[in-house]
């Protein structure tokens, strides 16, 4: 994946807009989608999608998900699973 910081806020903290991470496939051709970073969680926009239409995750849910690489895989496969 190629990921670029397409805004950053200078501030030390991520404050409310956050931190815009543009998203591409390997070879950079097509964009996947834009991540936002905030002070309340992430954002993950697919494709085209802008903010405010994007998925929201909380940083408690992150955290949740990211607590083992068995619950990272149980998570990919439950979202691979709703998207067939």
């Amino acid at each position: 994946m190629e990921v670029w910081v397409k805004s950053f806020d200078v501030e030390m903290q991520v404050k409310q807009n956050g931190i815009e991470l543009e998203v591409r496939n390997p070879n950079g051709s097509s964009q996947l989608g834009d991540c936002y970073a905030t002070m309340t969680g992430l954002v993950w926009c697919k494709g085209r999608t802008t903010k405010k239409h994007g998925v929201k995750l909380k940083w408690e849910d992150i955290a949740a998900i990211c607590s083992s690489p068995e619950a990272v895989k149980a998570a990919v496969k439950a979202a691979k699973d709703a998207s067939t």
